[in-house]
């Protein structure tokens, strides 16, 4: 019986490549399904047989602890220097998408706290 090994849903596409090249060079059978058009499922990767799930999930652990570190590394070296995303950067790139997404939070609260603010 099919085994879900990976939900690919917000997973980016770099990762779900390295899995499936992972999965390729231990030899383990798999197979993918994809994402729904209208986004009720986001696709998987499933092992194919029930003799593959353990060594499957042994691998995902050790290449999942190994991104991680990979992944916090690059961050690390990113904000050293100083070119890692922050509120500011961003502010810098898309001043009107940042300005726009605020006056929207803005009036939301506004909205919301009007009847709370209002003397009878």
């Amino acid at each position: 019986m099919a085994h879900m090994l990976l939900n690919l849903r917000h997973v980016p596409e770099d990762e779900a490549r390295e899995v499936r090249d992972l999965l390729n060079e231990h030899q383990l059978l798999f197979y993918e399904t994809e994402p729904s058009l209208w986004g009720i499922s986001a696709g998987a990767i499933w092992l194919s047989r029930d003799e593959d799930i353990a060594p499957a999930r042994e691998l995902m652990a050790e290449y999942q602890r190994e991104r991680s570190e990979r992944k916090r590394a690059e961050y690390r070296e990113e904000v050293e220097a100083g070119t890692a995303a922050s509120f500011g950067s961003r502010i810098k790139q898309h001043p009107i998408g940042v300005l726009a997404t605020l006056v929207l939070v803005g009036g939301l609260l506004f909205i919301t706290l009007v009847p709370f603010l209002t003397i009878a």
